[in-house]
């Protein structure tokens, strides 16, 4: 799930808890013929679960599915939660995901209006098999258990060929972008993503307070860059174009694409920026800026809007890196004091040596760079003028 919807509850069913990025699909299903227990699932209300009962019948014989298989695939960071059946049908074998989204508390219109321009598009994402409008319950295609992040070993070199399958995909969907089709990834709805930063990463994780003046530095500093991301060209913008939800779907796809539905229009420095600045992996800089030199130079093919200079674009993706992790940090904070998922907060250092590295570049966000610094108890504690709250 994306991390702009953060977790409101928890789902007592057993399973591993996953993050605000990480795919959908997590569990493994047993062949066919074989004997396996499914731990039961959880329902909060019992209407509902005679809802989805109901409506998981009426699909039965029409998708070959089998009840008995019911298990948890995974749940995302809101409502929304996916389960797996095992399906006999010839086209859809061996298994199906249900999401299961009750619609007094999620939305399921966008996932599908998403779905529909990603297939029009010609990019591989689940097919929509049956939706449940009233009750929430919607049927789809299962793209597998294997994640591009998956097939990455952070040890080893980094896989050149499975970011330039990301980058096709990424440009497949950008060339398909048209105004006026989804919100627009605007000043105001950047802007609140970044006062996640003082809100819950300074004044609620590290419990401080900044004075007038260093509320002016946070200020200028976030227009700076509101100003620097906005001026770039908009496109279809997923927000979390990243490994863990990029399937590996074999050799006869191209790679699958999940968690969609906060997909926006906006600048277009955005998702390779995600791509290349994953919250959960990091590469080294001459590995990033090869990727990025690459999708550069194939977006100017394709007509994309990413301008004629390299190093103006490249100043441009760091600027929206820039963005992004400090919205992250804040997410993520917020992750753990308020929704008690202290996983999160251990990625810190790789979002505040992101924020640091771009600050230390760039003349006018020296500032910022200070500020953060502070922040972090980089600089003696007599130099720091912040208050308790």
């Amino acid at each position: 799930m994306s991390p702009n919807n953060l977790p409101r509850h928890q789902d007592p069913s057993p399973r591993t808890p996953i993050g605000p990025h990480e795919s959908m699909l997590t569990q493994q299903a047993p062949a066919h013929g074989a004997l396996a227990h499914w731990p039961p699932l959880y329902w909060e209300h019992s209407d509902r679960k005679q809802a989805f009962d109901r409506w998981i019948v009426s699909l039965q014989s029409r998708f070959g599915l089998l009840p008995d298989s019911l298990r948890l695939a995974s749940a995302d960071a809101s409502f929304r939660r996916y389960l797996r059946l095992d399906s006999t049908h010839r086209e859809y074998a061996p298994s199906l995901i249900v999401m299961d989204a009750p619609p007094e508390k999620e939305d399921s219109a966008p996932f599908v209006k998403v779905a529909g321009l990603l297939q029009k598009a010609g990019i591989h994402c689940p097919q929509i098999l049956d939706w449940n409008q009233a009750d929430g319950f919607m049927l789809l295609t299962d793209l597998g258990d294997h994640t591009m992040m998956q097939r990455i070993d952070p040890a080893a070199p980094p896989p050149l060929d499975v970011y330039l399958q990301a980058v096709d995909t990424l440009i497949a969907l950008q060339k398909a972008s048209q105004p006026g089709v989804l919100p627009p990834y605007d000043h105001s709805l950047l802007r609140r993503e970044l006062d996640l930063f003082p809100q819950w990463y300074i004044t609620q994780h590290r419990q401080l307070s900044l004075d007038a003046a260093q509320s002016k530095v946070l200020e200028q500093a976030f227009e700076t860059i509101l100003a620097n991301n906005l001026s770039w060209p908009s496109v279809y913008v997923h927000r979390d174009f990243m490994p863990r939800n990029l399937m590996d779907c074999g050799r006869a796809h191209p790679l699958g694409v999940l968690d969609f539905q906060d997909a926006v229009y906006g600048p277009i420095t955005y998702d390779i920026a995600s791509l290349m600045r994953d919250a959960f992996l990091s590469w080294e800089e001459d590995f990033c800026l090869d990727v990025t030199i690459r999708y550069w130079q194939k977006a100017r093919a394709a007509g994309l809007p990413v301008g004629d200079d390299f190093g103006e674009f490249y100043r441009a993706v760091e600027w929206m890196g820039l963005q992004r992790h400090i919205k992250i940090s804040g997410i993520f904070a917020r992750l753990t004091l308020r929704d008690g998922k202290p996983k999160y907060l251990a990625d810190t250092p790789r979002f505040i040596g992101y924020i640091r590295a771009t600050c230390a570049r760039y003349r006018e966000l020296k500032p910022l760079l200070r500020l953060v610094e502070r922040i972090e108890g980089i600089e003696p504690p007599q130099a720091f003028s912040f208050g308790r709250v």
